[in-house]
């Protein structure tokens, strides 16, 4: 007897990541999409290793089979065309380490040997090689990923929630439901980093469901312009794929005080009097934002000897007395708030040393007092500062 599914059966298996959609043709032939699956292969590679894949019977045999194959990417200018727009690392400049010349007249499978690419040629009764739609779908998704001409704006957030990551103030677990995917949201799907940066408005597919169009950061420096659909199918179909859970600052504040009611922390809010053009230009919101054990007073009084504080005399702002906080997760919370706002500055200190100050922040001071306010009462786990309204934005819920 024949099944019928219903609406409701349909927006179940959509939560599950199953759906039924009407084929689309992609953007790039099988071939090509295959050459891009291999040149990201080489991308994770030089993120992983910091370097380009190397010859030589002492590396291993993936180092020498990526090496092989960025040489002959290299020497072939369809394949440098194609990728292009994808080599924010550079890899692409250069000359080819092997001496042979790749014929000008391979077909294509001989083509995509050479590239260390395979291609299947089981029987056609042999379905293990038949890929079914929805790896069809995430290879258009991967193939349709473009170069992020401003990721500078987005790899201090990687690199912070990697650090937060590794000191457990982050964690990752199974990716579960559609409605964990919203702007500022991280996740980990097929082996990098997304980061879900911008969120379009909600529209009803041709199955009657809820989809919308998101721009998704990776942090191998590309981005997407995928759907929420799209994300979902490709988190629930990656075994490894993860959610990374927001901040957890832990028991910042107890229940009662310690050692007679003795501060154990305090947030200051300072700022500079430096002459650099961009702190003079902007003096009424460049703010130093810090937690310290001890005295405030005593924390400045070498500022005007001390890169951090900019080679200046400071003003102090505002102050914060906490009790029986954690003083590490506390200022790693703050930061994490005004990422998006830090200052990118780096000056010289006092014997030509280069400097990159990490406390300084473009945030109105009322700004961080309301932020500090949230922290007190819990909420500010529902908040993103959003600088280009120069405020706190509730995070949006689907």
């Amino acid at each position: 007897m024949a099944k019928h599914f219903t609406d409701a059966d349909d927006e179940l298996l959509a939560e599950l990541g199953v759906e039924v959609e009407t084929k689309t043709a992609s953007s790039h032939t099988p071939r090509e999409e295959r050459i891009i699956a291999g040149f990201e292969e080489i991308q994770r590679f030089v993120e992983e290793h910091g370097r380009v894949p190397q010859h030589g019977d002492e590396r291993d045999i993936f180092e020498r089979l990526y090496a092989v194959r960025l040489d002959r990417i290299r020497e072939q200018s369809e394949c440098r065309n194609l990728l292009e727009s994808l080599d924010h690392q550079g890899l692409l400049v250069g000359s080819a380490a092997l001496p042979t010349a790749v014929e000008d007249n391979l077909d294509d499978d001989a083509l995509l040997a050479q590239l260390g690419v395979g291609t299947e040629t089981s029987p056609i009764t042999d379905l293990k090689h038949v890929r079914p739609s929805a790896e069809k779908r995430a290879a258009e998704e991967i193939a349709n990923r473009q170069k992020c001409e401003d990721f500078n704006k987005f790899k201090p957030l990687f690199d912070t929630v990697q650090k937060e990551i590794s000191s457990g103030l982050r964690t990752t677990r199974r990716f579960e439901r559609k409605a964990e995917i919203a702007p500022g949201n991280f996740f980990i799907v097929n082996g990098q980093k997304a980061y879900v940066a911008e969120m379009g408005e909600d529209f009803l597919t041709p199955q009657g469901m809820t989809d919308a169009r998101l721009r998704v950061i990776f942090d191998n420096g590309t981005e997407s312009n995928m759907l929420m659909r799209s994300l979902q199918r490709a988190l629930h179909k990656d075994e490894a794929g993860r959610r990374i859970t927001e901040p957890n600052a832990g028991p910042l504040f107890a229940d009662q005080t310690i050692d007679g009611d003795e501060p154990s922390g305090t947030i200051y809010v300072l700022r500079s009097k430096s002459d650099l053009p961009i702190v003079a230009e902007n003096r009424d919101v460049v703010h130093k934002i810090g937690v310290t054990s001890g005295k405030v007073a005593r924390r400045l009084a070498n500022a005007k000897l001390d890169a951090t504080f900019l080679l200046a005399d400071v003003e102090i702002v505002a102050t914060y007395e906490l009790f029986n906080i954690n003083r590490s997760k506390l200022e790693n919370l703050i930061h994490r708030i005004f990422e998006p706002a830090r200052l990118d500055i780096e000056i010289k200190d006092r014997f030509g040393n280069p400097v990159v100050p990490r406390e300084w922040f473009l945030v109105p001071f009322a700004v961080v007092d309301e932020a500090v306010e949230r922290i007190k009462d819990g909420s500010i786990k529902q908040y993103n500062y959003e600088p280009r309204q120069a405020r706190l934005v509730e995070r949006q819920s689907t």
